[in-house]
């Protein structure tokens, strides 16, 4: 190979390595007034299963669960479309029977035009799952097939 070849070579690799995203860039983002946050009629312990099974719903690795400190990390693998993504969640009680819950999803590699969960998908399955406590109903093991055919 070529010194421009070589150099070319470490350059697009250089731009690969800094663009990718760790769980550090995910706190990062929820500590300066970053990601997606919502307000919802549910205690913090509703909100905090209802987090972990929305994860869950979406096909997330093992979740990293920090409940003294409020949040829960998580990321999603590699597809044929998406590198995969990082994800934070912070459940947050208002008072006694509201909770805010703040979501926060990177892209593994800043240049994917694509991933596996938006901040808007979560907080979307996040109100279906509040509907379905609130209506008596447990919250299944997969995502609702309703709400897999309305997001398509």
């Amino acid at each position: 190979m070529t010194r421009k070849g070589l150099f070319g070579l470490g350059l697009l690799l250089l731009v690969l390595i800094a663009g990718c995203a760790t769980m550090a860039d995910v706190i990062a983002t929820k500590d300066s007034g970053g990601g997606t946050s919502k307000v919802y009629p549910v205690d913090k312990e509703q909100a905090w299963k209802i987090a972990k099974t929305v994860f869950r719903w979406e096909g997330t690795d093992a979740i990293e669960e920090h409940k003294d400190n409020g949040y829960m990390l998580t990321s999603s693998g590699m597809n044929l479309v998406s590198a995969g993504a990082l994800m934070g969640a912070w459940i947050k009680p208002v008072d006694k029977d509201h909770t805010k819950v703040t979501v926060v999803t990177k892209r593994r590699i800043a240049t994917n035009i694509a991933t596996t969960l938006t901040e808007t998908t979560f907080q979307e399955d996040f109100a279906m799952a509040v509907a379905l406590i609130k209506a008596g109903k447990p919250l299944p093991i997969t995502k609702p097939e309703e709400a897999t055919q309305s997001s398509n």
